[in-house]
């Protein structure tokens, strides 16, 4: 991810041919400060971004962060002070909260359910149900909240879902071209295979060639059903509708992960405002 032009893009979406309220009311040598406040209990995310958004608009503000990524915040918390030219705070302000809110949403969210499973060994990752040009800062919210990522893309792993092998013939047909595929290419991507049911599953186990299986839509009777059908021989991740109120029994049946795609599609941001002091 080219985080410079990340941020050059959206300053440059948001400023246009300049920001003329403050060109209109504010003198160019004006200085002033500016503070980061919390209104609004849960885990800060994105202070890292904020702090390129506000060197790529002025390299002369001054910065003082106070609390880092992944800090638990109450109402009231300061996070950072800004002290410098009023127009480049004023530039900064509503780019540096739109991701600040965003990202502390979902790390806030993720550490929800990261609670819930504590006490089991299953790990909490997110999926590729992201915002388009805005995946890579979502995802790494996930992880400043205790997530795991799943994948970035369709480029760093190969995941067969129902589509695929509906597409390929079936299940044994997709493994066996993907081992071709893999060994045609010389690609070294880790291979995950999507079954529907314990048919399915059993299809996997006796044809092999994969590093995980996910377990889409299975209940929790099920998914205990197939955890002790892979007896650890491979990966496990539950998949689909699964959230707050049920993750705790899929966490309890032994499977290693649970992907939940509302981390990064049903957040809410988190409040945070920038005041000038």
């Amino acid at each position: 991810m080219d985080i410079p032009a990340f941020i050059k893009q959206a300053l440059a979406e948001d400023i246009g041919n300049g920001d003329h309220t403050s060109l209109a009311c504010i003198p160019a040598s004006a200085t002033g400060k500016a503070k980061l406040f919390m209104k609004e209990n849960g885990i800060l995310a994105g202070m890292e971004l904020a702090v390129l958004i506000c060197r790529e608009v002025d390299a002369e503000l001054e910065l003082d962060v106070l609390l880092p990524d992944g800090a638990v915040v109450q109402y009231g918390d300061i996070g950072l002070t800004v002290t410098g030219r009023k127009q480049s705070i004023l530039k900064a302000e509503r780019l540096l909260l739109n991701c600040m809110q965003r990202m502390s949403g979902i790390a806030t969210l993720t550490h929800r359910y990261v609670q819930e499973v504590a006490h089991t060994n299953a790990r909490i990752l997110d999926t590729r149900k992201t915002t388009p040009g805005f995946r890579y800062f979502e995802k790494w919210a996930v992880r400043i909240g205790g997530g795991h990522n799943h994948r970035m893309g369709l480029y760093d792993m190969i995941m067969i879902k129902d589509n695929h092998h509906d597409y390929c013939g079936g299940i044994v047909n997709a493994i066996h071209q993907t081992q071709q595929y893999l060994q045609r290419t010389g690609l070294n991507l880790q291979v995950e295979i999507e079954v529907r049911n314990l048919h399915e599953l059993q299809q996997v186990l006796e044809t092999g060639g994969v590093n995980r299986i996910m377990f889409d839509n299975f209940d929790v009777p099920t998914t205990r059903r197939a955890v002790e059908m892979v007896n650890g021989r491979f990966e496990t991740e539950s998949s689909g509708g699964i959230d707050l109120t049920t993750i705790r029994g899929y966490a309890e049946t032994g499977v290693d992960f649970i992907s939940v795609g509302a981390l990064t599609h049903s957040y809410q941001s988190l409040d945070i405002s920038l005041k000038a002091v």
